[in-house]
Formats: structure tokens, C-alpha cells, sequence
């Protein structure tokens, strides 16, 4: 069905470090949701409002998931705010998890969850903190420039299943407002757009990040966004954990909170970090059957 049927249609509210997600369950894979309906849904004045959509399918019913069914019972089959599908979402896993856990379909401790970047293993602490193994990030040679009010910066193309390119700068407000993709060149490189995140130093192993997330303008959080940062910042730093044999872990601020990466010797990345479910309802019908399709 589509998701202007005259059923309601159930929804939660969720975030992790104040990246927000509506979050709509749908095991069966039944729902239909046109981007022009995901971004009404992210609407901040016209819908619940968030930095993205949650669809929660079965990865059994759902085509692209279907071949990952028996690694991982569960598909995030994520759009961003503007309706668009992306590849992943760090902190959408970590919310994702917990709206499985709360719901009573996963218990704490280890879950894995398919993702369009793979299958992401999540580990969920009876204290409430979720650790997700994030994958190797790719590090690709070709890197861009990226210009904002007359400031230039080299950045750093960082991939973590979906594309990155890392600026460090003096001042987080150098980054404008963060509301347009800040200009990159050479386009070439990110055909499919790209996530920019502006770095700061805090102190040793310590940075302070903003981003604008492809799609979805600026964000507080990016999970995926604060890993690349983890890693460019490691390899600035000379800390390259395959070479070394020593895991490195970065503190991550970001406007809405902190997040612990950390990169181990066999390349894996582990992101830490909290996720709140802040309300559940119905989608009214009526509202539904005016919002585009």
C-alpha cells in the first residue's frame, strides 16, 4: 500500500546525538514512500521533521536486502530529508538498533543490521551506550578543494559507505551556515554529491566537527561523517592503526553531542554512542491523503 492509505500508519520519533529520524516499521515491506512523501514526513513545519527516514523492513521482504536475509534478520533502508535513498547512516543504526530492542524483536547484545553499505554489526549495552562496527573506511587518492566565503581548504576524500570529504580549519564558523552544499572542486570526484565535514582541534585525539550531509543540509550529527574524521584526523596525526598494530581512539564533538570512534588494527572502525526514542503515534489519515505522492 501506499503510505496515503486511509489506514494509519504507525510512527516513532528517534536520535542519536541529536540526528533525528522518523521511523517508520514496516517488517512486511508493504508501505510504498515516494521521496516527495519522505520529505514531507521530514518537514520540519510541515511534517514530524527530521534529518532522515528509517524504514524498518525484514531484509527477507525486501529486494535489496533479500540476499543478506540469513547474516542479518533486519533491513534500514534509509532516505534522507529530501526523500532520497542513501548507502548509510551511522547514527540511524545506532537509533535503528534501539527501536528493534525496544519494540522486543532484538535483545541486548550483538544484532546485526543490513545496510545499502553492508551488513553493520551493532552492539547494544545494557547501559544504553551502542557500539557499531562501521566497516574499514576506503581512502581514495583524489581528493578536493572546498571553498566557502572566500576560504579554501584541502580535503580529505574519506569513504565509509558513503562519500566524505574531510576539511580541517581554524574555526568552525569558517563553514557558513552549512544550509547549501558547500562548493568542491573537482566535481568529478563526488558524481553522486558528497558529505563535507569542517574539523577543529579539541586537544590530543580530540576534534569538534560540523557537516553538511548530502541531502540533508546541515545536521547535528553525522555517524559515518565522525568516523571519517576519526580517520583522516588518525592519518594527519601519523596513527595508522594497520601499520602501528595499535588501536587509535578520537573523541568526536559535534553540535548535538559526542560520539568515541575507534580504529583498530584489522581496519575496523567502532562508532560509541547514545540513541533516544522520544515518541511514537500515528500518522493522521487525512493529513495523509493531502501529502504529495
Amino acid at each position: 500500500m501506499t503510505i496515503s492509505a486511509t489506514s494509519p500508519i504507525a510512527f516513532l520519533k528517534g536520535h542519536g546525538t541529536q540526528n533525528d529520524f522518523v521511523i517508520i516499521p514496516d517488517p512486511d515491506n508493504t508501505i510504498e514512500l515516494p521521496a516527495s512523501v519522505v520529505a514531507t514526513l521530514c518537514d520540519r513545519r510541515a511534517g514530524i521533521g527530521g534529518d532522515g527516514l528509517l524504514h524498518v523492513v525484514r531484509s527477507g521482504a525486501h529486494p535489496e536486502a533479500r540476499s543478506r536475509a540469513g547474516e542479518a534478520e533486519w533491513f534500514m533502508d534509509y532516505r534522507n530529508a529530501d526523500g532520497s535513498i542513501a548507502e548509510m547512516c551511522g547514527n540511524g543504526v545506532r537509533v535503528f538498533a534501539h527501536y528493534l530492542q525496544r519494540a522486543g524483536l532484538v535483545d541486548s547484545g550483538d544484532v546485526a543490521v543490513a545496510t545499502r553499505g553492508g551488513v553493520k554489526r551493532v552492539h547494544i549495552d545494557k547501559e544504553g551506550d551502542i557500539t557499531v562496527a562501521m566497516g574499514r573506511a576506503v581512502l581514495p587518492e583524489d581528493g578536493v578543494t572546498v571553498t566557502v566565503g572566500g576560504r579554501s581548504w584541502p580535503a580529505r576524500n574519506v569513504n565509509m559507505g558513503n562519500p566524505h570529504a574531510v576539511a580541517f580549519v581554524d574555526d568552525l564558523d569558517h563553514a557558513g551556515d552549512l544550509l547549501s552544499v558547500p562548493p568542491f572542486s573537482p566535481s568529478s570526484v563526488y558524481p553522486d554529491g558528497v558529505n563535507v565535514e569542517f574539523v577543529v582541534d579539541r586537544g590530543p585525539r580530540h576534534v569538534a566537527m560540523r557537516v553538511h550531509e548530502r541531502g540533508s543540509g546541515e545536521t547535528r550529527s553525522c555517524g559515518t561523517g565522525a568516523c571519517a574524521v576519526a580517520v583522516a584526523a588518525a592519518r594527519r596525526d601519523g596513527d595508522d592503526p594497520t601499520v602501528t598494530g595499535a588501536p587509535v581512539t578520537y573523541t568526536v564533538d559535534l553540535p548535538g553531542g559526542r560520539l568515541v570512534i575507534t580504529e583498530r588494527p584489522d581496519g575496523e572502525i567502532e562508532m560509541t554512542g547514545p540513541a533516544v526514542i522520544v515518541a511514537e503515534g500515528h500518522l493522521d489519515p487525512a493529513w495523509l491523503a493531502t501529502a504529495p505522492s
